[in-house]
């Protein structure tokens, strides 16, 4: 099952990065052909209200659906890398100070602080990703914070201290190496979480600009023809489902793996 699930993953990695270069032409309007049915020759899945192909704007906007959820999981575990380490080695008052960032980040319900922030910034794809980087970040934080505090207080971080190594060494290089699966995990499942967080902001009208090809802006473009070509909207619908529980699987499987290793070792 598990290479069922890697092969699909890669063959939408493979879209995000060429579907822009099959499909240059997906978001080109040809009203004499709008809202061909499904099975239509040339639009195997019809088209859309604007004549525009629904398989081409859904394989050419993989790009935008992708790597946005993938810079905000990359983005927010690095910043729960530095914070969380620096709180749980140093504790004090910068765990004290993290802690509350952490505290008040929490506090905030993530779609609709970042719909109305959207709202101010005036939206767009950039402001969208570094706005999740932000909101998603505190649960980074406070996991990698438990992995230090728990590793801090192994033997080997007391000799370590006895060898006078300096404190970004003891960190970086011998900490954080041994919290790496609660890394790599929780990076897989920020993934599906940004899917799906970036399609919804996408779908309200506040993530990519329209006119952008996008699964989570065809779901809003869409919805108005639902009867009348309902692959319009499905299609890209289930590629947000079926790529966010694929992520989620691939994470569990490589946590599981890496725990085993761990533990053999």
């Amino acid at each position: 099952a598990i290479l069922v699930v890697i092969a699909f993953l890669a063959i939408v990695a493979a879209l995000a990065a060429f579907g822009g270069l099959l499909f240059p032409d997906a978001m080109r309007q040809d009203i004499l052909s709008s809202l061909l049915p499904a099975g239509t020759a040339g639009h195997p899945l019809g088209t859309d209200e604007l004549g525009r192909d629904v398989v081409a704007m859904t394989i050419a906007g993989t790009a935008s659906s992708v790597v946005g959820p993938v810079l905000v999981a990359v983005g927010s575990m690095l910043c729960g890398i530095v914070l969380g380490t620096i709180a749980g080695y140093e504790r004090g008052w910068l765990d004290f100070v993290i802690g509350r960032w952490t505290d008040l980040l929490l506090a905030l319900p993530v779609l609709l602080a970042a719909i109305v922030v959207s709202g101010i910034l005036g939206g767009g794809y950039a402001v969208t990703v570094i706005l999740l980087i932000v909101l998603f970040s505190p649960s980074d934080i406070r996991i990698v914070r438990a992995g230090v505090l728990e590793q801090s207080a192994r033997p080997y971080i007391e000799a370590a201290q006895m060898l006078s190594l300096s404190r970004w060494r003891v960190m970086f290089r011998h900490i954080l190496p041994n919290v790496s699966t609660l890394v790599i995990t929780n990076v897989m499942l920020n993934t599906a979480f940004a899917l799906v967080a970036f399609s919804s902001l996408s779908f309200l009208g506040v993530g990519v600009p329209p006119g952008t090809a996008d699964w989570g802006r065809q779901l809003t473009d869409n919805r108005a023809i639902m009867f009348d070509n309902p692959a319009a909207v499905i299609l890209p619908a289930l590629l947000i489902i079926l790529v966010a529980c694929a992520v989620n699987v691939l994470g569990d499987w490589l946590g599981e793996r890496l725990s085993r290793t761990g533990a053999g070792a």
